[in-house]
């Protein structure tokens, strides 16, 4: 049997040495297409503070690991999809397959905005952007940063760390707009401006110019930002243009069923790229969180090997650190029709929790500045336990 994986982010490599041990004698082929080993772009803003070298990025710190597993790594960029031919079109060559897994993950998303591809403005999104913002983010620069959604905080963090001066514009009427609500997103923000950040929220860039030897970003609320560097982190989206013609159905993504399985037998879906089941609703949903991408891959890859393990559904939920403020949201944080609620708020020292309920069971839970039963939230939502009189307390 041969399996092919494209991608080799988290969800590609789980993927391969999870087929190695369920399928020993089979060939395997990891392509990827980055001339640097596989490796976490969640770490990449770990290199900008100088916690961890680019080697700490890697997946798999020992350069003998894939040779050792038999998992050959291939550099190259797949520009087509032929299931009728079981064949994958890589830089012209064409390579065959049994099963072939797509775990090619997400972009990063580029606004229309006047101006973005001047010099002095990245993504942070691959190791070179991360070499050309060390370059630029110096102790006192002047820093904007485009996008206050998850990905956008932990940027924050890091360029913070490098004693930037920093401005965040996000478009949203608070932080984290996608995993927090109005209360928690905006206790997020005072947060950060506490700590000497400036913030707009409700706030879209309009144009970039350059300025001297710098760049000018003018915002609608009619502000003009002076910056040495502009990080754009406005969201991502899968990498799915390469499955035009193949017969393989996508949406946001590409749909799979609760095998990972896509519309063509044989062939997998697994990570950002997946449109699979969502665990709190049913309905499909691209989730591009690294716990998502690692069950798909195990349960993708199982299934690849002919071994039955049909996957439920991911559960939604987030954790992230924003200069020291542990805020989350788990399932259904939004909360459901007829849905009852509990709510506990300190402003004063940043500190806010609030439950969602369907009548007895938890759905979905919100967190900022308390970690002490997170674990027991995510669990109970994930088990869907009926609380009966326990729900009072």
């Amino acid at each position: 049997m041969k399996h092919v994986i494209v991608g080799t982010g988290p969800a590609g490599v789980i993927a391969a040495e999870t087929l190695r041990e369920a399928d020993p004698g089979a060939d395997i082929t990891l392509i990827g297409d980055e001339p640097e080993p596989p490796y976490s772009r969640m770490a990449i803003p770990y290199v900008l503070t100088g916690k961890i070298d680019e080697l700490g990025t890697h997946l798999r710190k020992d350069k003998g690991h894939f040779d050792r597993l038999d998992i050959d790594v291939v550099q190259g960029r797949v520009e087509q999809v032929l299931p009728g031919q079981n064949k994958l079109k890589v830089g012209g060559d064409l390579l065959d397959y049994d099963r072939l897994l797509i775990a090619t993950g997400s972009r990063p998303v580029k606004p229309p905005i006047p101006g973005l591809d001047l010099p002095g403005i990245h993504h942070c999104w691959t190791l070179d952007d991360s070499r050309r913002i060390v370059e630029l983010a110096r102790p006192g620069a002047k820093v904007v940063l485009m996008g206050a959604g998850f990905i956008g905080c932990i940027i924050l963090e890091a360029l913070v760390a490098r004693e930037v001066e920093l401005t965040v514009v996000e478009m949203g009427d608070r932080m984290v707009p996608r995993m927090m609500n109005q209360i928690a997103g905006n206790m997020i923000r005072r947060w950060c401006e506490k700590k000497g950040v400036t913030v707009f929220t409700g706030t879209r860039a309009d144009g970039i110019e350059k300025a001297g030897g710098g760049l000018t970003v003018a915002l609608s609320n009619g502000k003009a930002v002076p910056a040495d560097l502009v990080v754009v982190a406005t969201g991502v989206a899968p990498n799915i243009e390469f499955l035009e013609g193949s017969g393989i159905e996508t949406d946001k993504g590409i749909l799979v069923d609760h095998h990972l399985e896509t519309s063509v037998k044989g062939v997998y879906a697994a990570g950002d790229v997946a449109e699979g089941f969502d665990f709190s609703t049913g309905a499909r949903t691209v989730q591009a969180i690294q716990p998502t991408a690692v069950d798909h891959a195990r349960a993708a890859a199982l299934n690849m090997a002919g071994k039955s393990a049909p996957f439920r559904g991911s559960l939604g939920m987030n954790v992230l650190d924003t200069l020291g403020l542990v805020s989350t949201s788990f399932g259904l944080w939004e909360g459901v029709g007829g849905g009852e609620r509990a709510q506990m708020i300190d402003d004063d020292n940043y500190r806010y929790v609030r439950l969602e309920f369907d009548e007895d069971q938890l759905v979905g839970a919100i967190t900022v500045g308390r970690t002490e039963h997170v674990g027991v939230l995510r669990g109970l939502i994930q088990t869907g336990v009926h609380l009966g009189p326990w729900k009072q307390r």
